[in-house]
């Protein structure tokens, strides 16, 4: 019976997804020992560190589905760890005692982190593919809304004009850098583990070091310099990258949130009949993805802090903060998952109404013109003493709620400098978006240099 939000038969797939379920499965997680107990033979009988005849007979035999699993979690539960169970199961199936040589030189610690080295590596495709889909559909967004006027918003007041395709392209910039964070770790983390008790493989007296090159070629990973058991801040690496995704999906949440509120209603997560109603405001359009996001990506950033806790491990082998890594790093990852499935939905169905974006900056009166106003004044009058007259005005139209184009205009000190025709250019906000349209493009102009279109 499943008791997790990420197993839950109801939750499952609006937390997680299951193709990384799969990865962090017990199935595959055994299917990865096996793998790496069928590596090691292999290298091993090429060297003739143990007999030929042994290592093809360990190699008949490392099938997973050959491995009793109930047995597994009654070994598991017995020893502490299932390493042993599985080279037990093993050892078990080979003829005359050949089983013997299975695991020749290697701790249980080898097997877990290369086995979990193995699976961060399939669970980082599954995110770089989330990523790059999600790059793509920014991209489309920014083209599509380069010079659509939206409120820039500070503190939450609207500020001056931006655009909706610059608010897009600042997300598809830091898509960007968490691509290239992801590109740079992987020669760190994609790196096995063997080393025996200690790390320092005294057990294998001749080919040692040519055992442990050969098993990291034969499963396509990294040689490391020396061990790693107890120096885990590759692990933490990617603790801390899932926890950036995450907190740039959160801030992509956060403002789909704000910007689907009633009183602004800006955007809207995709429709769907039914989806974000209340059991009781048959009114409610709920922004059910973005708050799915937020509770996600809140918990990865404290598995995140928790594998870096994992970090201060004693000695040669640890007591206990080892294991800490295997509560969080499946759960930060598969949390990753869902938050990213979520994002991809909202953004590829994402509703834009650029119309109300345009009529929430016409609701200030011309307020949000005020920087403009006060820079074009400041050239005649200074900028400082413009902007305490602008200030002063603002006050007085929100007092008497008229439009600020009017009180600028018949304002003695001001209309002898402009005119009110040069003072509505200054006030309308389409002049007003600054550099967005350049730095929008420039940011999907840099997309082709990572392969994309």
């Amino acid at each position: 019976m499943a008791a997790t939000i990420i197993d839950s038969p109801i939750f499952g797939n609006i937390f997680s997804t299951d193709a990384m379920r799969a990865v962090w499965s017990d199935e595959n997680r055994t299917a990865k020992y096996v793998a790496i107990e069928k590596a090691l033979a292999i290298v091993q009988g090429r060297l003739g560190i143990i007999p030929r005849e042994a290592a093809d007979e360990i190699v008949r035999n490392c099938d997973i589905s050959k491995i009793d699993m109930d047995q597994l979690r009654a070994q598991t539960e017995r020893i502490g760890y299932p390493i042993l169970g599985v080279v037990s199961q093993l050892n078990a199936l080979c003829r005359d005692k050949l089983g013997e040589y299975c695991h020749w030189g290697a701790t249980t610690q080898d097997i877990t982190d290369t086995a979990t080295v193995l699976q961060i590596r399939e669970g980082l495709e599954l995110v770089d593919a989330d990523l790059r889909a999600l790059s793509a559909t920014l991209a489309d967004l920014a083209r599509r809304h380069r010079d659509t006027p939206v409120a820039g918003r500070s503190n939450l007041q609207q500020a001056i004009p931006v655009t909706f395709g610059f608010k897009m392209a600042t997300i598809l910039a830091a898509v960007e850098r968490h691509r290239e964070r992801l590109a740079q770790l992987k020669p760190r983390v994609l790196v096995g583990e063997f080393g025996g008790a200690c790390g320092t493989l005294a057990s294998i007296e001749h080919g040692a070091m040519a055992t442990h090159e050969g098993l990291m070629a034969e499963l396509e990973l990294g040689v490391p310099a020396i061990a790693w058991h107890t120096v885990r801040d590759s692990i933490a690496e990617v603790g801390t990258f899932l926890g950036l995704v995450g907190g740039t999906l959160g801030k992509i949440s956060m403002d789909v949130k704000l910007m689907m509120q009633t009183e602004v209603g800006e955007v809207y997560e995709p429709f769907a009949h039914g989806r974000g109603s209340s059991s009781t405001m048959p009114q409610k359009r709920n922004p059910i993805s973005s708050c799915y996001i937020h509770a996600a990506v809140s918990v990865v950033r404290q598995h995140a802090a928790a594998l870096m806790d994992a970090m201060i491990a004693d000695h040669e082998r640890s007591t206990g903060p080892w294991e800490i890594e295997w509560i969080v790093l499946p759960e930060a990852f598969c949390l990753t998952a869902g938050a990213l499935r979520q994002a991809r939905f909202i953004l590829d169905g994402l509703e834009v109404d650029a119309a109300k974006m345009r009529a929430n900056i016409d609701l200030t009166n011309g307020l949000v013109m005020s920087e403009a106003v006060m820079m074009g004044l400041g050239r005649h009058i200074g900028r400082e003493y413009a902007h305490d007259l602008v200030y002063d005005i603002c006050r007085e139209a929100i007092r008497l709620n008229r439009p600020l184009l009017d009180l600028l205009a018949g304002h003695p000190e001001i209309n002898r400098h402009l005119d009110r025709a040069a003072l509505a250019r200054l006030c309308d906000p389409a002049n007003y978006l600054g550099q967005s349209g350049v730095m929008v493009d420039r940011v999907l102009a840099r997309l082709p240099i990572r392969g994309q279109s």
